[in-house]
């Protein structure tokens, strides 16, 4: 079985991100979006919540710039479709946990499809910034920044939406 991703956390962050949950080619990296595809580390610098481009296995550096990660399923797999409601509710209370103790002045989705699974019956669809709050921190929805998301195709469809989370922060 792949192992888990550590979280990569710190008290006081400004925006902690949360993923779904890791690939299993992640995993079995031992770095989160460690997909050669996956533009998430462009999208953080590119943006400007990371001043310089993070490779996967400096993931450990993004507290140095008040940013968190975080997986809400620690389960890796093929694909997200392959997690149980149960697991991503569980994974949810996990996240909700760890938000009260580390105080994150933003929690960041990675993904439209999790603003459902942390609010149920919520009507606050699509990315960007939320009226919800996570133990206090302000919920902002991001697009997953896999190629498989078609609802959001190709890098600058992205980035967007990692630059206005950036403009929240003042970067």
């Amino acid at each position: 079985m792949v192992g888990s991703l550590p979280d990569i956390v710190a008290p006081d962050l400004e925006v902690l991100i949360v993923a779904i949950n890791p690939s299993v080619r992640s995993a079995e990296a031992g770095y989160s979006f460690a997909s050669k595809g996956n533009p998430f580390w462009r999208l953080l610098h590119e943006s400007g919540l990371t001043p310089v481009l993070l490779k996967p296995e400096d993931g450990a550096r993004l507290p140095e710039f008040g940013v968190g990660l975080i997986s809400g399923v620690k389960r890796a797999t093929r694909s997200a479709a392959e997690l149980t409601r149960a697991e991503q509710a569980l994974g949810a209370k996990r996240v909700a946990r760890l938000a009260a103790r580390l105080r994150p002045r933003y929690l960041a989705l990675l993904g439209l499809t999790l603003y459902p699974v942390f609010f149920p019956g919520g009507d606050e669809r699509g990315p960007g910034l939320k009226t919800s709050t996570v133990a206090g921190a302000r919920v902002f929805v991001l697009p997953n920044p896999s190629g498989l998301n078609r609802a959001y195709p190709g890098f600058a469809k992205k980035l967007v939406w990692f630059q206005a989370l950036a403009s929240l922060l003042g970067r």
